[in-house]
């Protein structure tokens, strides 16, 4: 069973993005997409992102948005709780004044404290002063699996990997909607599932009520107890009593994470064609630790080489940002260097809007180097220089692949919950669904796994701060998105899972 493809026009239109001709008046007065009570561009705080943050540090305060229209007790400008990783009395500063991200909600907008607010650069525009040459200074424009194989998937079997290094730590504060059942018996649920496929029939509400509300190592648990009591390969009795859309989701919730994302690439780019959107939601979202072992487990599972693959499959600038990505050697130091944010800045603005042609290396080193803090840093640098904002600038130097490459590198800086947050929606908008992305969206989100020879993975789990912020993007809640969209057993399963 291979997953559907995507559509091959690219990533869908951001919303908020000024249309060609009209950056001067971005973002045009009273068009602001997103919900009444965001605060206008300059002004107030935009609401904190749901408690996440970035891997190996402690998260935001746990919390959540509160309802649409307005945000009472957002951070005034000097008093937002201070970044993950910065020292005490390093906190937010006041919100640049430059120009605001577009149509992207993010975290209040600030300048990080404990330096400068503006670097004289030599050769740059200090003090975020325009080029002479622009009149009227106009910007320019686990315990040990058990694996089973999948008949019709490549065959799984028990990854072997070996760290020299102790895993990172886990992010705090981020929330999945998947816990481990209390009192958990594998052998109770495994007789559970058999009685739900044996005979005429299948009992799909059983299988439902098993499969979301246990955690992944307990399903790994589940499927060596079935094959101990029955001698009998509970995957595959699960392929001959479901189909279509129930099928993927009850045997995606089946694979291991790190199995998951690595099956997810190999199925993206075997056979005709490529879904490069796969390849950009996995490569450039994930940590250094999940992608150094979605290359291991690609190729102890698979027998290939993820870069070979990547090379093969795609060409120019967009291969060699995958190139990049899959290396998982991007600064994870959550601290900022606001004079290399400065310096950036500059670098990215000469690379492309400041020049005739793009430089694409130099885009390509920044963001595949970064760490997200830093990036986020450099994206208001920008902004306070260019007097537009980088995500925009990515937009009019590149297209295609690369570009929405590029971007969603800078909007995981910006927020990584609203990035998730736009895929789902993107992904049930309008006639059809693409099922597959809404499928490996919801089950990578919705719990933290451990379950790959007892390494510890630091996703970053935060499918109750995707719902919160979908809620706050598209008003309306994830959840009813979802039940008008889908139907049968499928809808069932995948409400369990994100809850209401």
């Amino acid at each position: 069973m291979s997953y559907p493809g995507y559509p091959p026009t690219g990533y869908p239109p951001f919303p908020g993005y000024p249309p060609a001709g009209q950056e001067s008046s971005f973002p045009p007065p009273g068009q602001y997409p997103y919900p009444s009570g965001f605060p206008p561009m300059g002004g107030g705080a935009y609401p904190a992102v749901p408690s996440g943050g970035f891997p190996g540090a402690g998260g935001y305060t746990p919390g959540g948005y509160p309802a649409p229209g307005g945000y009472p007790g957002a951070p005034q400008p000097g008093g937002a709780p201070s970044y993950p990783g910065v020292p005490p009395g390093q906190g937010f500063g006041a919100p640049p004044a430059g120009a605001g991200f577009s149509g992207y909600p993010q975290p209040p907008p600030q300048s990080y404290g404990g330096g400068p607010p503006q670097v004289p650069l030599s050769g740059g525009f200090p003090g975020g002063q325009m080029p002479s040459q622009y009149p009227g200074g106009q910007a320019p424009y686990s315990s040990q699996i058990n694996t089973e194989s999948f008949p019709s998937y490549p065959v799984f079997s028990p990854v072997s990997l070996d760290f020299s290094s102790e895993p990172a730590a886990m992010t705090q504060g981020t929330q999945g909607t998947v816990r481990p059942a209390a009192n958990f018996d594998a052998m109770r649920d495994a007789e559970i599932l058999r009685k739900a496929m044996k005979g005429f029939g299948t009992d799909e509400q059983a299988i439902v009520d098993v499969v979301a509300s246990r955690s992944n190592d307990q399903r790994q648990k589940i499927k060596a107890a079935f094959k101990t009591m029955y001698g009998k390969d509970l995957i595959k009795d699960l392929k001959s009593e479901l189909s279509g859309n129930m099928e993927e989701l009850v045997l995606a919730l089946f694979m291991p994470t790190t199995y998951y994302d690595a099956w997810s690439l190999r199925n993206a780019m075997k056979g005709a064609g490529t879904q490069e959107r796969v390849l950009i939601e996995i490569l450039c979202t994930r940590t250094n630790q999940e992608i150094q072992e979605i290359v291991r487990c690609y190729q102890s599972e698979f027998g290939r080489d993820l870069e070979k693959d990547i090379r093969s499959d795609t060409s120019g600038h967009f291969e060699r940002l995958l190139v990049s990505m899959c290396q998982g050697n991007r600064d994870e130091n959550q601290n900022v260097n606001h004079q290399l944010a400065q310096e950036d800045a500059q670098r990215l603005y000469q690379a492309g809007e400041g020049r005739l042609g793009t430089d694409e290396s130099c885009f390509n080193m920044i963001l595949a180097t970064r760490s997200f803090p830093q990036l986020k840093a450099t994206m208001e640098a920008y902004s306070r220089m260019a007097n537009r904002d980088l995500l925009s600038s990515v937009g009019r130097e590149f297209s295609g692949n690369v570009e929405n490459g590029l971007k969603a590198i800078l909007q995981c800086a910006l927020n990584r919950p609203a990035f998730f947050a736009e895929r789902l929606y993107y992904s049930m908008k309008g006639a059809g669904t693409d099922d597959s992305t809404l499928v490996r969206i919801v089950v990578t989100r919705s719990e933290l796994f451990s379950n790959i020879k007892n390494i510890i993975s630091c996703m970053q789990i935060d499918l109750v701060q995707i719902k919160q912020i979908f809620t706050q993007m598209y008003q309306k809640t994830l959840s009813t998105m979802i039940a008008s969209d889908t139907s049968g057993d499928y809808r069932k399963l995948l409400l369990a899972i994100v809850g209401q």
